[in-house]
């Protein structure tokens, strides 16, 4: 890789420190009984409230309806998610220094899969926190299940639920995008080299 992409592709992987100082998604809620909102915010390695008692008013409201409480130190995702980024940075730099074009396609993929995973463990999270309810819950709707929505708004009896992502989701994106515009150039810049040979060869040959 040429010393533009190189320190282009560590920009990328730096860039990604900026997780662990902005959250990754946001779940808002609107209800009769909290007229300005409420909300959490999940961070690579807790999830909080939008506002210092959120969280507890988040809980208050799951406990009537059966949900258990949100407890971040009992998800185990939230332990693991502070190396797997770390992970990415470390590898994306050793990838800069070396200089190799196809490791990049290697750590976007990595990444791609990673991302998938975290979506999907965020569903089946938010699936178990919304069917398996307590039978004994003081409010009983029969059918009635409370699972967040994965992207977008979702009507839960009066509550309206918005779940998206939170600006580390964006960092995590341009990230990628950046790795991806190294990987295209240097593709161009290896074609554009292999055409030239091609015809400095085919010159000689004429010649």
């Amino acid at each position: 890789m040429s010393k533009k992409n190189r320190l282009w592709m560590a920009l990328a992987s730096l860039m990604l420190i900026l997780v662990y100082f902005f959250p990754l998604w946001g779940i808002s809620m609107e209800a009769p009984q909290y007229p300005e909102g409420i909300g959490m915010n999940i961070t690579v390695n807790d999830i909080t409230g939008k506002e210092p008692h959120d969280l507890g008013n988040i809980n208050g409201l799951n406990h009537y309806i059966g949900m258990k409480a949100i407890t971040p130190d009992s998800i185990p995702e939230l332990k693991i998610m502070p190396y797997i980024f770390a992970f990415l940075i470390a590898t994306g730099l050793m990838i800069a220094l070396w200089g190799s074009r196809k490791w990049i396609v290697v750590w976007l993929g990595l990444f791609v899969l990673l991302a998938i995973a975290g979506l999907v463990d965020f569903y089946i999270w938010g699936y178990d926190y919304g069917h398996n309810l307590n039978p004994n819950a003081p409010i009983k709707v029969p059918g009635m299940t409370y699972q967040p929505p994965l992207i977008g708004s979702k009507q839960l009896l009066n509550i309206n639920a918005t779940s998206l992502p939170h600006i580390g989701f964006y960092v995590a994106l341009i990230s990628m995008g950046i790795a991806s515009m190294v990987w295209w150039k240097e593709g161009k810049t290896d074609d554009g080299g292999k055409s030239e040979k091609t015809m400095n060869n085919n010159t000689r040959k004429a010649a």
